[in-house]
């Protein structure tokens, strides 16, 4: 019988080769306490000291060293082509998660959201994907708010 593993941190990078992975949507990826089972069917339970953005790319940290890497999983997405910074502005207005990319932007399929934009002259493709949207403007991978308790700048990293 296996030992449930238990993760307290997370890396944006692996440091050697993770011994598991998780494919998460973008709102399973936001947690503080649960126990998730990986994709090789084995149990972690993650028990962080506040809600957390897991970020894809990077690992979580287990108690016994070793390291599990986090996918996004494919969910249904809109993808919008267009005059992008006016539509940008309108779903930022909207407090709504947006992935940036150099000729489209990406958001979590929305019917609302599709019809305003395509008011506003978007074009709209449905589309199936990894959904990996902006992080806050202070670095914190989601947008609940600006709480000043905390400095801004870079974060130090040790190695």
């Amino acid at each position: 019988m296996s030992t449930m593993k238990t993760a307290h941190t997370t890396h944006p990078h692996p440091h050697g080769a993770p011994s598991d992975a998780l494919t998460l949507s973008y709102d399973a990826r936001f947690l503080r306490r649960k126990v998730l089972t990986t994709d090789q069917g084995n149990q972690v339970l993650v028990d962080f000291a506040q809600a957390t953005s897991l970020p894809p790319g990077g690992v979580l940290t287990c108690t016994d060293d070793t390291e599990i890497h986090i996918h996004a999983a494919h969910e249904p997405c809109l993808r919008i082509t267009g005059d992008l910074p006016r539509m940008a502005w309108h779903i930022g207005n909207r407090h709504t998660p947006c992935q940036i990319e150099a000729d489209h932007l990406i958001i979590r399929a929305d019917p609302i959201m599709a019809d305003m934009l395509r008011g506003l002259g978007a074009q709209i493709t449905e589309i199936t994907a990894p959904f990996t949207p902006e992080g806050g403007a202070y670095g914190h991978g989601r947008t609940h708010g600006h709480d000043h308790s905390h400095q801004h700048g870079p974060e130090t990293h040790d190695h």
